[in-house]
């Protein structure tokens, strides 16, 4: 198999995919837009949700891209050898188009060929939907493997568990799924059967890519219905598959980290791989800045606080502090590590560098802001630690204590405590925390569950009012009003923007009454598509406009609003409703929020 640069990588993807018929579109935000299930976007299909159920895409029906990605779930396992909280996604997508057998015949050419991967074929297993009472065997997906040449004995079988996708909720698309994994130790694969795949010790295989092929609706009585829209869906770990053909150990060995690795050896004395701790440190240190630098530097960048993405990003940081102390790790070296990463991925996503003036700033503050207590509060963690015995719990109230006065997330206590083989009373915390605290973080960890956008009828007609809202706030507040981050409920609307100071009640009361009349006028939305530059010529609004391809949606309410967007809308201003400005909030200095309701 060929050795590939990060860079060679992604442009191969890309390029195979062009030659197949199939637009490019950039990568979206890494904050998802109009969906409040999940806090980041976590696989590629996240952004294109609305025309996997249907709706036409701008650029047609056949996508590729390299997705941005935040997974969190598994963030105290950052430290060995493959986990990483933000990763790179390459990506196809068949919306009604072709299926499976095109797909499979993609994927097993840009695996195999010398042009592409150069993999040989007896080191490639794949793995197909076993079938079950609701959905039969995916015989198809297995015959179309042994066409393209997959030995039948590298065909293995797995129950849904293993091999389908969806519903993200209870209802909706889904499908069978076929993996394609590269085998690491023939001896062991050649002597298991069909379906003992699953039986197989760990590292006998690695995964590399996955086609998902949505061809059922689950309804509301459990039933699988054939969809009439058949969709493929694939993706492929940009890191792991650099990983697989480069032959490292870890992710971490790959020329992503290569520049950032030479800066913290260079500020530290340290040298990775000298010893398991170091290691595990520097790894942790490197994902996390990265991380942080995506999560500032993003389109919709957000900045640390203490509920939802912002309480990611300051656990993010914080953690990197923590691991950086025990590499001694100058403070300050933070904005210095993230340099590194702006550099190398200035070409791909520009919004970095435009962003790092930002980016530095706020790695900056956080991190003087945490080191200033972080000793100390380690000393305190160290005597409460020191008067339990082994298996003994910290209780809740001194987890509590260790947040509220040394800044440490209660995810840090509960990893520095089960270094010490100690547990803590996360319950305890929590009412401790909902005791003391205006708002409680209590029950977003549900937020963290992947999940289908949100286009419900009142969610809809809120994200249309948010439209009318940013062409109000312009008209009040200044012309250079821009809208900075947005979460849309069922109940509420919350829009972000940049406004030095909270609105006066006279301005409040002006922007509904601007908001409303557009609502009583009966106003059509009107939907058009236009390439980028013709929407810009005509003076629609792009918001973020390094997430959109070349040609867009746009639309318009009236002359009033008029602007480039993705999301679901009414037909006409009359369904809305009465808008009503329920709060105003400070988001972060120049940052203000504002929460409305239809009534």
């Amino acid at each position: 198999m060929k050795k590939l640069t990060s860079e060679t990588l992604r442009n191969l993807y890309l390029d195979f995919f062009k030659s197949k018929g199939h637009a490019i579109i950039p990568s979206a935000s890494l904050i998802p837009e109009n969906d409040p299930t999940v806090l980041f976007t976590t696989a590629g299909m996240h952004p294109l949700v609305p025309y996997l159920l249907g709706e036409k895409h701008p650029a047609g029906t056949r996508l590729c891209d390299v997705q941005k990605c935040v997974r969190t779930g598994d963030i105290d396992e950052v430290g060995d050898s493959s986990h990483c909280t933000f990763f790179e996604m390459l990506g196809n997508w068949s919306l009604g188009d072709y299926f499976k057998k095109e797909m499979i015949g993609w994927s097993f050419e840009f695996l195999t060929s010398e042009k592409y991967l150069g993999i040989p074929v007896n080191d490639i297993a794949v793995t197909c939907f076993a079938g079950d009472d609701d959905c039969p065997k995916d015989g198809e997906s297995a015959e179309h493997w042994r066409e393209c040449g997959i030995l039948p004995e590298n065909i293995y079988y797995l129950p849904k568990s293993g091999n389908w996708w969806g519903p993200a909720g209870t209802t909706g698309p889904c499908g069978p799924d076929t993996e394609m994994h590269i085998i690491r130790n023939h001896e062991i694969a050649d002597k298991l059967g069909a379906y003992d795949f699953e039986e197989a010790p760990s590292g006998t295989f690695l995964e590399i890519w996955n086609d998902v092929f949505m061809q059922y609706n689950k309804n509301a009585e459990g039933k699988y219905e054939p969809l009439k829209q058949r969709n493929v869906d694939t993706g492929m770990g940009l890191e792991r598959t650099l990983c697989i053909l480069n032959g490292k150990a870890s992710v971490y060995e790959t020329d992503i980290f290569e520049k950032a690795i030479e800066k913290i050896e260079s500020l530290t004395g340290k040298k990775y791989g000298e010893s398991e701790d170091i290691t595990r440190a520097f790894r942790v240190v490197l994902d996390h800045i990265r991380t942080a630098t995506f999560m500032l530097g993003d389109t919709k960048g957000i900045v640390p606080s203490n509920t939802d993405q912002g309480y990611i990003l300051r656990r993010i940081i914080r953690r990197a502090v923590r691991f950086g102390r025990n590499i001694n790790l100058p403070q300050g070296s933070l904005k210095e590590i993230s340099a590194t990463f702006v550099e190398k991925y200035r070409e791909i996503y520009p919004e970095l560098v435009k962003n790092s003036a930002k980016v530095y700033e706020e790695l900056e503050k956080e991190e003087t802001k945490f080191s200033k207590t972080l000793q100390q509060g380690i000393r305190e963690f160290e005597k409460v630690a020191s008067s339990l015995s082994e298996g003994g719990e910290i209780d809740g109230v001194t987890a509590f204590h260790l947040y509220d006065t040394y800044g440490f997330p209660v995810e840090i206590t509960n990893e520095m405590a089960r270094e010490k083989g100690l547990s803590v009373d996360v319950k305890g915390y929590e009412a401790a925390y909902a005791e003391h605290q205006a708002k409680s973080r209590a029950g977003s960890e549900q937020k963290f569950a992947c999940g289908l956008a949100d286009h419900k009828e009142e969610t809809t007609k809120l994200h249309t009012a948010t439209h009318l809202l940013h062409a109000a706030l312009k008209i009040v507040c200044s012309p250079d009003v821009e809208q900075k981050g947005s979460n849309i409920t069922e109940e509420r609307l919350r829009f972000d923007f940049n406004f030095a100071r909270k609105l006066t009640p006279e301005e409040v009361a002006e922007v509904e009454r601007l908001v409303n009349e557009q609502i009583s006028k009966n106003v059509p939305v009107v939907m058009r598509e236009m390439s980028l530059e013709e929407a810009k010529k005509e003076g629609f609004t792009g918001l973020f406009e390094s997430k959109y391809g070349e040609r867009v949606k746009t639309y318009s309410i009236g002359e009033f609003s008029r602007e480039i967007c993705g999301g679901p809308h009414v037909a006409n201003t009359g369904e809305l409703g009465t808008f009503k400005i329920a709060k105003q909030e400070n988001v972060s200095a120049g940052i203000k929020r504002i929460k409305a309701v239809l009534n």
